[in-house]
This record gives structure tokens, sequence and C-alpha cells, in this order.
């Protein structure tokens, strides 16, 4: 465990910021709006220093649970879906109120796992997240609760702020939670546990520490530090650290040694990044590969060419999240294609020299001819 650095260096100035429902609902009491003033105004004040921040902020269910004098967060979906829709309009009303008086405009940006997962609408998010920032808009960012059946189930923010901050290649993300960050043992039972101040975000015995979520939330440290695992694969490091200190937006952003620091370097990326790939749930389609082909990648290392594809199945696009089966159709491999399903028809089962002549300029930059580069693929068997 590396613990001995002093003071943070921060490289660059756009951060994401994730409040969680604990912190939000003040146990359950409602929205805490003394607490989320307080938060506004520390993001305020370096957004108005020149920082491009995100804010993806919880609540919206619990907030709903509340305004609906609801005993306990509801077990059916279509209650939890209600308490999302009844609750995110004080949520984001609360949190522009905060925001205003400062003299910063807020967004609300809704989003599901499709919208993350699908190229298109990825890009699609992307870019207005981008316009939002160089409008010096704050955008407040939730899961769409109200619709995503998945998510209410199985998903949570802190997921979603990693991947936010992968979107926009954030130089920092943040999350805020009601622990002081990441502890050796549970320091609730174990007064000899010591806080983690720094340590790569891939290091396996993270995980064997991980706490369980709260009663509010869907979170908890486990998801906390598989976030800091998806915000590595994106190059960016992460600060787990206690939303109730004072300021301690502003301090972490400042560098103080507040929480807990999950780094990245290049080769953690590589390993976020298969990790991510081989956890995916969604897979816009599949590859039958050949007997050659399936030794070349699960034996050998080697990236996917279009000679090892025996059939294309779904209608995808490059860049989305495929899954390679063998003729007996057990899964090998997941990656990120290369080519759209239109274009990966085309060239399978086809040699270099034949690819050339059928794609022609549609090639690009694309020189290698690969369907799934070894680097974008993750090997699950």
């Amino acid at each position: 465990m590396a613990n001995t650095l002093q003071k943070r260096t921060l490289t660059g100035k756009t951060i994401v910021v994730k409040i969680g429902s604990s912190l939000l609902t003040n146990n359950g009491r409602g929205l805490d709006r003394t607490a989320i003033y307080e938060w506004a105004k520390q993001i305020a004040r370096l957004q108005n220093n020149g920082y491009r921040m995100l804010l993806v902020s919880s609540g919206a269910v619990a907030e709903g649970v509340v305004r609906m004098n609801l005993d306990e967060r509801p077990k059916k979906l279509e209650a939890l879906q209600a308490c999302a829709s009844v609750g995110q309009m004080g949520l984001i009303e609360t949190w522009w109120q905060a925001c205003i008086q400062y003299g910063v405009q807020t967004s609300q940006l809704l989003l599901t796992h499709d919208d993350l997962a699908n190229r298109n609408r990825y890009l699609n998010a992307a870019n207005t997240l981008h316009q939002l920032l160089d409008w010096r808009v704050l955008p407040v960012i939730n899961e769409n609760d109200t619709v995503s059946v998945d998510e209410i189930k199985f998903g949570d923010n802190d997921s979603l702020g990693a991947m936010v901050a992968s979107m926009v290649k954030a130089d920092l993300y943040i999350i805020l939670t009601d622990q002081d960050g990441v502890f050796t043992d549970n320091p609730r039972t174990n007064p000899n546990a010591t806080l983690i101040h720094s340590e790569r975000a891939m290091a396996d015995y993270l995980f064997d520490i991980a706490g369980d979520g709260g009663k509010l939330g869907r979170g908890g440290m486990l998801t906390k530090i598989r976030a800091g695992r998806l915000a590595a694969m994106g190059g960016c490091p992460t600060v787990i650290a206690n939303g109730g200190y004072d300021d301690v937006i502003s301090r972490v952003v400042a560098g103080e040694r507040i929480g807990t620091l999950l780094t990245t370097n290049e080769e953690d990326k590589k390993i976020a990044k298969k990790q991510w790939l081989a956890a995916h749930i969604r897979m816009a389609g599949r590859l039958i590969l050949d007997d050659g082909a399936v030794k070349a990648i699960v034996n050998n290392g080697k990236s996917l060419l279009p000679i090892g594809v025996i059939e294309v199945q779904g209608d995808f696009d490059e860049g989305d999240v495929v899954e390679c089966v063998d003729t007996q159709g057990v899964r090998v491999a997941v990656g990120q294609v290369s080519f759209s399903a239109n274009i990966a028809k085309q060239i399978a089962k086809k040699h270099s020299q034949e690819i050339s002549q059928i794609l022609g300029d549609k090639l690009g930059e694309k020189a290698e001819q690969v369907i799934l580069h070894r680097d974008n693929m993750a090997v699950v068997v």
C-alpha cells in the first residue's frame, strides 16, 4: 500500500463528482438541502475558476420515497420507477436552486446502460456533454430509473460516474460517500482498521475488503472500487472521500490527502478495459469463429482476423461490444468491433487482399484489417 504522498497533484481541469443517496437524503429524511447547497458552492467556485465540472447525483428514488410518505424503498419495479419519477423533480430543482445563486447554470441528463453501450447514443451523449461544458453549464447526471429495468435492479451511479469520466476524458473522478475512504478492514467492527491513502485501482485485494451497501443506496464500497477500475480504463484516477468533511471537494481538487486515491497507469488501463469487456452484459452482436481463429485468440493472444469469422450475427456499429463463439456456440471472447455489422459480413472469411478490393477507401486508417484487436478484446475461457 502506498501511503507516503502528502499532497496529490491534479494535472487537468475536467472533474466528475458523484454524490450518493445516503448523503443527499440525510439518511432517508428527505433531501439534505443544507448539504446540497454546500456542495453546490464548492462546485460553483471551482467552475468559476476555470474547472470543467460534472455532477452525478443519486437520490431520485430516495426522494420519491419521502415525498410519497413510504416507510421504505419499494421492492416492486413499477413502484421504484414511480418513486424515481416523483423524486427526480425535487432533486433537479434543488440542484438548480443551489447552483444558480452562484451564477452557475445547470442541466439535467438522464442516462441508461443502453445509452452508453450503443456507440451512436454514446457519441450523442458525449457531444451533448462537451457542448454543455463549453457553455460553462454544470451537467447534473443520473440514471433514468423511470424507464430502466436492469439499472434499478443492478445498476449504480458509481459506475455511471466512471463511465461519464471516461466519456469526457476527465482528469479526476471524486466519489463522495459516508465513509472516510477504503480501509484495510471494516472500521465499524475493527478499531485497528487503517485508511488506505493511495493504491492502484487494479489491486486485487481491494475487493476482499470491500463492504456491502446501505439502506437507501445501491452502492457500498465494492461498487466504488469497481467504479475506480472502470475510470482507470479511461486513464482517470478516482478519490473516494467522506462527503461530510468541510469543503471536501475543494480540498480534494487542491491536492489535500483526503480519502483513498485509486491510481492508474498504462498497463492498468489495458487490464481494466479487458475486465470491463468481460463483465459486459448486453452484446450488440455475435461472431462465429472457426477452430483456427479460436486457437489464435485463446492460446496465442492474437487479434481476430476476418478470415477466421464464419458468420456475423446482429446489427452492430463500429465500437460496439460483441461476443465471439466457437462452432458449438460456446463463448470464447468479447470485444469492441472495428467494423459495423454490414462491413463485417462483407469481409468475413476473406483474406487481406480480397478485403482491400472489397472495401477500398472504406478501410480508412484500418491498415491491420482486424475485426477485433487484441487490446480491445477479453478472452473469457
